[in-house]
Protein backbone atom coordinates (compact mmCIF):
# COMPACT_ATOMS: atom_id res chain seq x y z
CA UNK A 1 0.00 0.00 0.00
CA UNK A 2 1.21 3.75 -0.43
CA UNK A 3 1.87 5.61 2.00
CA UNK A 4 -0.68 8.44 1.15
CA UNK A 5 -3.56 5.89 1.67
CA UNK A 6 -2.26 4.66 4.91
CA UNK A 7 -2.45 8.40 6.17
CA UNK A 8 -6.20 8.37 5.07
CA UNK A 9 -6.95 5.75 6.73
CA UNK A 10 -5.18 6.65 10.00
CA UNK A 11 -7.24 9.66 9.86
CA UNK A 12 -10.71 8.06 9.30
CA UNK A 13 -9.90 6.04 11.88
CA UNK A 14 -8.86 8.58 14.52
CA UNK A 15 -12.63 10.41 13.55
CA UNK A 16 -14.22 7.26 14.82
CA UNK A 17 -16.02 7.76 18.43
CA UNK A 18 -13.27 6.25 21.15
CA UNK A 19 -17.14 5.94 23.54
CA UNK A 20 -19.94 4.66 22.67
CA UNK A 21 -22.46 5.59 25.50
CA UNK A 22 -25.85 2.87 25.92
CA UNK A 23 -29.47 3.53 24.77
CA UNK A 24 -30.55 3.09 28.27
CA UNK A 25 -29.43 1.95 31.45
CA UNK A 26 -28.57 -1.93 31.23
CA UNK A 27 -27.69 -2.25 35.25
CA UNK A 28 -31.00 -2.88 36.68
CA UNK A 29 -31.39 -6.08 34.71
CA UNK A 30 -28.11 -7.39 34.49
CA UNK A 31 -28.53 -6.97 38.43
CA UNK A 32 -31.87 -8.60 38.61
CA UNK A 33 -31.04 -11.41 36.31
CA UNK A 34 -27.61 -12.46 38.78
CA UNK A 35 -29.96 -12.15 41.95
CA UNK A 36 -32.82 -14.43 40.48
CA UNK A 37 -31.30 -17.47 39.02
CA UNK A 38 -32.89 -18.83 36.06
CA UNK A 39 -35.32 -21.61 36.39
CA UNK A 40 -34.32 -25.01 35.07
CA UNK A 41 -36.92 -26.47 33.22
CA UNK A 42 -37.05 -30.39 33.58
CA UNK A 43 -39.80 -30.99 30.61
CA UNK A 44 -36.92 -31.43 27.38
CA UNK A 45 -35.21 -33.92 29.32
CA UNK A 46 -38.53 -35.64 30.67
CA UNK A 47 -39.44 -36.07 27.10
CA UNK A 48 -36.45 -37.29 25.92
CA UNK A 49 -36.12 -40.08 28.43
CA UNK A 50 -39.67 -41.03 27.40
CA UNK A 51 -38.84 -40.99 23.70
CA UNK A 52 -35.93 -43.17 24.60
CA UNK A 53 -38.19 -45.77 27.28
CA UNK A 54 -40.45 -45.85 23.98
CA UNK A 55 -37.28 -46.75 21.68
CA UNK A 56 -36.03 -49.47 23.63
CA UNK A 57 -39.22 -50.69 24.16
CA UNK A 58 -40.40 -50.68 20.73
CA UNK A 59 -37.52 -52.56 19.39
CA UNK A 60 -37.59 -55.18 22.38
CA UNK A 61 -41.19 -55.87 20.78
CA UNK A 62 -40.23 -55.51 17.14
CA UNK A 63 -37.49 -57.87 17.91
CA UNK A 64 -39.35 -60.24 19.93
CA UNK A 65 -42.16 -60.53 17.23
CA UNK A 66 -39.97 -61.29 14.71
CA UNK A 67 -37.76 -63.81 15.99
CA UNK A 68 -41.06 -65.65 17.34
CA UNK A 69 -42.92 -65.68 14.06
CA UNK A 70 -39.64 -66.68 11.96
CA UNK A 71 -39.57 -70.31 11.12
CA UNK A 72 -36.06 -71.90 11.37
CA UNK A 73 -34.30 -72.46 7.99
CA UNK A 74 -34.06 -75.95 6.79
CA UNK A 75 -30.64 -77.48 7.16
CA UNK A 76 -29.71 -75.44 10.01
CA UNK A 77 -28.73 -77.01 13.16
CA UNK A 78 -29.00 -75.77 16.34
CA UNK A 79 -26.35 -75.83 19.05
CA UNK A 80 -27.24 -76.67 22.55
CA UNK A 81 -25.60 -77.16 24.94
CA UNK A 82 -25.96 -80.43 25.79
CA UNK A 83 -24.55 -80.47 22.21
CA UNK A 84 -21.36 -78.64 23.01
CA UNK A 85 -20.27 -79.63 26.27
CA UNK A 86 -17.30 -81.45 26.92
CA UNK A 87 -17.07 -83.51 30.14
CA UNK A 88 -13.84 -81.61 31.88
CA UNK A 89 -13.90 -83.44 34.87
CA UNK A 90 -10.55 -85.61 35.71
CA UNK A 91 -11.80 -88.13 38.03
CA UNK A 92 -11.72 -91.18 37.74
CA UNK A 93 -13.38 -92.11 34.61
CA UNK A 94 -11.24 -89.52 32.59
CA UNK A 95 -7.67 -88.78 31.67
CA UNK A 96 -5.33 -85.64 31.05
CA UNK A 97 -4.83 -85.44 27.26
CA UNK A 98 -1.38 -86.73 25.61
CA UNK A 99 -0.06 -83.50 25.63
CA UNK A 100 0.22 -83.66 29.37
CA UNK A 101 0.96 -87.23 30.14
CA UNK A 102 4.25 -86.88 27.90
CA UNK A 103 5.23 -83.86 29.31
CA UNK A 104 4.73 -85.10 32.94
CA UNK A 105 6.82 -88.70 32.05
CA UNK A 106 9.49 -86.64 30.30
CA UNK A 107 9.86 -84.52 33.54
CA UNK A 108 9.17 -87.56 36.06
CA UNK A 109 11.80 -89.52 34.26
CA UNK A 110 14.53 -86.84 34.40
CA UNK A 111 13.34 -86.47 38.18
CA UNK A 112 15.47 -88.99 40.11
CA UNK A 113 18.16 -88.18 37.99
CA UNK A 114 18.26 -84.36 38.79
CA UNK A 115 17.11 -84.83 42.93
CA UNK A 116 20.44 -86.84 43.36
CA UNK A 117 22.34 -83.57 41.79
CA UNK A 118 20.91 -81.68 44.62
CA UNK A 119 21.24 -81.33 48.65
CA UNK A 120 19.65 -83.78 50.70
CA UNK A 121 17.36 -80.88 51.98
CA UNK A 122 16.55 -79.46 49.12
CA UNK A 123 15.77 -82.72 48.17
CA UNK A 124 13.85 -83.54 50.90
CA UNK A 125 11.70 -80.37 50.23
CA UNK A 126 10.82 -80.93 46.49
CA UNK A 127 9.80 -84.69 47.79
CA UNK A 128 7.70 -83.17 50.61
CA UNK A 129 6.42 -80.63 47.88
CA UNK A 130 5.31 -83.45 45.11
CA UNK A 131 3.87 -85.42 48.14
CA UNK A 132 1.72 -82.79 49.00
CA UNK A 133 0.53 -82.01 45.33
CA UNK A 134 -0.05 -85.36 44.84
CA UNK A 135 -2.21 -85.59 47.77
CA UNK A 136 -4.23 -82.68 46.77
CA UNK A 137 -4.88 -84.76 43.06
CA UNK A 138 -5.90 -88.01 45.22
CA UNK A 139 -8.38 -85.50 46.90
CA UNK A 140 -9.50 -83.68 44.18
CA UNK A 141 -10.39 -86.78 41.75
CA UNK A 142 -11.96 -88.68 45.27
CA UNK A 143 -14.29 -85.29 45.26
CA UNK A 144 -14.84 -85.65 41.38
CA UNK A 145 -16.27 -88.83 41.73
CA UNK A 146 -18.71 -87.24 44.00
CA UNK A 147 -19.60 -84.76 42.21
CA UNK A 148 -18.52 -84.79 38.31
CA UNK A 149 -20.29 -81.89 37.59
CA UNK A 150 -18.25 -79.34 39.98
CA UNK A 151 -16.31 -76.62 37.78
CA UNK A 152 -14.43 -75.25 41.05
CA UNK A 153 -12.92 -78.96 41.46
CA UNK A 154 -12.32 -79.08 37.94
CA UNK A 155 -10.50 -76.32 37.87
CA UNK A 156 -8.76 -76.67 41.29
CA UNK A 157 -7.69 -80.06 39.51
CA UNK A 158 -6.07 -78.39 37.13
CA UNK A 159 -4.26 -75.81 38.67
CA UNK A 160 -2.55 -78.79 40.70
CA UNK A 161 -1.57 -80.51 37.35
CA UNK A 162 -0.24 -77.15 36.72
CA UNK A 163 1.43 -76.79 39.74
CA UNK A 164 3.21 -80.02 39.68
CA UNK A 165 4.49 -80.08 36.22
CA UNK A 166 6.11 -76.31 37.37
CA UNK A 167 7.75 -77.63 40.32
CA UNK A 168 9.00 -80.39 37.92
CA UNK A 169 10.29 -78.00 35.73
CA UNK A 170 12.03 -76.17 38.26
CA UNK A 171 13.74 -79.40 39.51
CA UNK A 172 15.73 -79.60 36.75
CA UNK A 173 16.42 -75.56 36.54
CA UNK A 174 17.89 -75.75 39.24
CA UNK A 175 20.37 -78.41 38.58
CA UNK A 176 21.08 -76.95 35.39
CA UNK A 177 21.98 -73.36 36.85
CA UNK A 178 23.92 -75.35 39.69
CA UNK A 179 25.63 -77.12 37.21
CA UNK A 180 26.70 -73.92 35.44
CA UNK A 181 27.35 -71.74 38.22
CA UNK A 182 31.25 -70.42 37.64
CA UNK A 183 31.41 -68.05 40.79
CA UNK A 184 31.45 -71.45 43.62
Amino acid sequence: MTEQYDDKLIQAAGALATDIAPTRDLWPDIGAAIATPTRRRWTPMLAQAAAVIMLVGASSAVTYTVMKSEPEPAGLTIATPEMVFEQASFGSRYSLGPGFQDARNSLVAELDVELEKLSPDDRGNIETNLQLIHQAIYDINEALDADPGNTQLQAQLLRAYRHELALLRRVGGLTRNVMNRNDI
